[in-house]
């Protein structure tokens, strides 16, 4: 284990969340030196000597094996949400230990879930600050598994170069550096531009930064208590659908139509897959609106169906109404959406869309396969096969993924929760996705929580975040280092 490889490279996370405690502390200072300034001023500096305290001993950064590079991801999360959570103890109001460890654990993983009841009461510097979050673990995300992950292909247990192959094989194949800059360019892009959307839109500025964050990272968090409803507008509704289905796409795809100025990377299998799903989902959801839910007009249960399909399916877990009061079924075919989940290289948790389609056309040949036994069919995507070891994995995760659900719901039952809350939040916290279903949905909120589950939400937020196996890697490795 080289002590000064992973120091250094956990200090340069630290370093960017300082910086964006500064960037919220400046916010703070704009909006007349709110009661947000002081704790995120001081969390930003302990911050910064945190950060750049490895620094001293290490003059230059030595090599990382691979080992070293599961640690460093694993270290970097949980020391950017332990120091991430500076600033909601030092400002108080309901952010005890507990529930300020839930809302940065919650922030950084891009879930979405909140503890607050009164979000609006929050200092600008504050929300800033929670938004920020979102976007520092979308876009550090994103590179963990899509430039570290791959290197660790001895690992059979990893799933992400699978993840990088079976989309990107066709068009997306780009060397480190440039995968760097495929996923900088497209995040910072979708964010920019959304922001000016949405400010054309009628949002504030603030506003509109804030929401972009959020969305582009698929987090969630809003400045508002009611989240999108609140500002009652149908255009900013829609810019928000549309940007949130794009950041759950795979930002090779969205690189490559620009790059290549032409549609054709859209017409990838997974791709066409993906919104088909968006499609039927919010149609059924929208036929149980009309049918079942007192919704008068097509037009609004199409909308909300919509909004909060895409809203669950791509993880980002925005409310535009409140499904606590829709039918069951429509509730339960948005916990389908929140296990379903996007496309790999994007920021969504969850399955994800690539491992979903995969699966089908596995289990598709395998019917095949029984009809016809003398004949061989091998699975394919687009012009790529996937070999029978990569489907093995695939497989191995979605029960792996599965398993840890039921047992968070069994410990979180033991919490003394009760059934369909817990059922539904563990689901949405491994997930990624924010809001359940009941008091935990869109316009709910987890304060009433039990302690114990929030811890258990947050593990499984983490697990979620970080697809699983790298945790495991690491649990592993230090197995081995006590034998």
């Amino acid at each position: 284990m080289n002590v000064k490889s992973i120091s250094a490279n956990i200090g340069k996370a630290l370093l960017i969340n300082a910086l964006f405690m500064f960037i919220s502390a400046g916010v703070s200072a704009l909006y007349g030196l709110d009661s947000g300034f002081t704790p995120l001023l001081i969390s930003g500096i302990v911050t910064l000597i945190a950060g750049a305290f490895p620094f001293i001993f290490v003059r230059e950064t030595p090599r990382s094996s691979l080992q070293d590079g599961f640690l460093t991801i694993v270290m970097s999360w949980l020391l950017s949400f332990i120091f991430g959570m500076l600033p909601y103890i030092l400002w108080g109001g309901e952010f005890t230990i507990v529930n300020a460890w839930f809302e940065s654990v919650s922030g950084y993983t891009t879930t979405g879930s909140t503890i607050l009841t009164d979000i609006e009461s929050l200092p600008k510097g504050l929300l800033f600050w929670r938004s920020s979050t979102h976007f520092i673990g979308g876009l550090g995300v994103i590179v963990f598994l899509l430039l570290i992950m791959p290197d660790s292909s001895p690992f059979k247990l990893k799933l992400s170069n699978l993840e990088l192959s079976s989309i990107s094989k066709e068009g997306y194949r780009y060397k480190s550096g440039k995968t760097v800059t495929v996923i900088t360019t497209v995040y910072l892009g979708l964010a920019i531009v959304e922001t000016i959307c949405l400010k054309v839109a009628g949002m504030s500025l603030f506003d509109a930064v804030n929401h972009s964050f959020s969305t582009v990272s698929t987090g969630g968090f809003s400045t508002k208590n009611n989240s999108i409803m609140h500002f009652g507008s149908v255009p900013v509704q829609v810019i928000i659908m549309i940007f949130m289905a794009l950041s759950a796409m795979h930002f090779g795809v969205i690189y490559s139509v620009f790059a290549t100025r032409s549609p054709k990377p859209l017409s990838h299998p997974v791709t066409r897959y993906y919104f088909g799903v968006i499609a039927v989902l919010s149609l059924a959801i929208m036929l149980v609106l009309k049918f079942q839910g007192g919704y008068d007009s097509w037009g609004k249960a199409l909308l909300d169906s919509s909004f909060q399909t895409i809203s669950f399916l791509t993880t980002t877990g925005f409310g535009q109404s409140d499904n606590a009061a829709w039918p069951m079924l429509a509730n339960a075919l948005l916990l389908f959406a929140g296990f379903h989940c996007g496309c790999s290289g994007s920021t969504t948790g969850g399955i994800k869309a690539d491992r979903m389609y995969i699966s089908l056309k596995s289990l598709s040949g395998d019917f095949k396969r029984r009809l016809h036994p003398s004949s061989v069919f091998r699975t394919k995507i687009g012009q790529s096969f996937i070999s029978e070891e990569a489907v093995s994995a695939v497989f191995m995760y979605i029960v792996l993924y599965i398993f840890l659900h039921l047992l968070s719901f069994v410990a979180v039952l033991l919490c003394g929760v009760e059934v369909s809350e817990a059922y539904s939040a563990t689901l949405v916290s491994l997930g990624n996705v924010g809001p359940g279903t009941g008091v935990l949905g869109t316009m709910g909120n987890y304060s009433a929580q039990p302690a114990a589950a929030k811890l258990i939400y947050t593990l499984d937020m983490f697990l979620g975040r970080i697809e699983i196996f790298p945790l495991l890697t690491v649990f592993a490795m230090l197995f081995d280092r006590q034998k």
